[in-house]
């Protein structure tokens, strides 16, 4: 029986990279595609739950698809429960344009939120994501971005295949890959663990015609990072960094240390 495989990313569903994502999953099974119409970066895992949503069938590049109108968690939920009406095999989220490395980004990408959301339903995931050099770039038009993604897609196959013939290993929930801007066919590739930061926070105040001040989020990467950690190994070493991520965020801490705070 073919494999059933839900295709969705957060830049939105005509985004050059969900194109080469159908590309590196196309020939190990059946793919659906169901993303978002717009832009959704940096909404994480957020649902919709005060407002209907709705959900439009189109076409990339011949293949059918659903532009979902809301988050990329919607449109895994969407996905799942209304267009396939069952669970699939595995999920991909991507590709991004832009890096997700550091806790930063796996707590706010939509691409990582799509997969957790994938995964809190025991479907392997893997969320796919491209280094951009100009920071810029993450929130433009997308649709017709220029890369070569032709090593990303041979990546991602590999990855992807291996997962459906044998899945994740326990107490994994999501392998978050992350890509070299230059990726190369002979780019290492490192198990890596997320970095604490990547961005220094910055808060810019400003001030419309009336004289009210209104912010501005911003911040420049902090490209660095410890040894081991994605950030280290995509922005230093220019390595192909694969994250194992598990839903479960408890601490392993001795519970005798919690027990003194109260």
């Amino acid at each position: 029986m073919s494999k059933k495989i839900l295709l969705t990313n957060d830049d939105g569903v005509y985004s050059a990279g969900i194109r080469a994502a159908y590309k590196s999953v196309d020939s190990l099974g059946d793919v659906t595609i169901a993303a978002p119409a717009f832009q959704q970066s940096g909404v994480g895992r957020s649902i919709s739950i005060f407002e209907p949503l709705r959900m439009n069938r189109t076409k990339i590049d011949g293949v059918d698809a659903y532009a979902i109108g809301g988050t990329p968690t919607d449109s895994v939920i969407l996905g799942i429960f209304s267009v396939m009406k069952e669970k699939p095999d595995l999920i991909v989220s991507g590709f991004n344009i832009g890096e997700n490395i550091s806790t930063d980004t796996a707590t706010t990408s939509g691409t990582v939120g799509a997969a957790l959301e994938g995964a809190s339903y025991g479907i392997p995931a893997i969320a796919v994501s491209i280094q951009v050099i100009e920071q810029g770039l993450k929130f433009d038009d997308l649709r017709d971005y220029e890369h070569d993604f032709e090593v990303g897609i041979r990546v991602v196959n590999r990855i992807a295949k291996k997962v459906l013939e044998h899945g994740l290993p326990e107490n994994v929930d999501v392998l978050n890959v992350n890509l070299p801007h230059d990726v190369k066919e002979d780019t290492e590739i490192e198990i890596t663990r997320l970095a604490r930061k990547f961005f220094n926070m910055e808060v810019e105040e400003r001030h419309d015609p009336r004289g009210r001040p209104y912010y501005w989020l911003a911040g420049d990467p902090m490209p660095d990072g410890e040894e081991g950690t994605d950030v280290h190994a995509v922005t230093r070493k220019g390595h192909i960094s694969i994250t194992p991520l598990s839903l479960d965020s408890t601490s392993r801490v001795d519970n005798s240390e919690i027990e003194k705070l109260f």
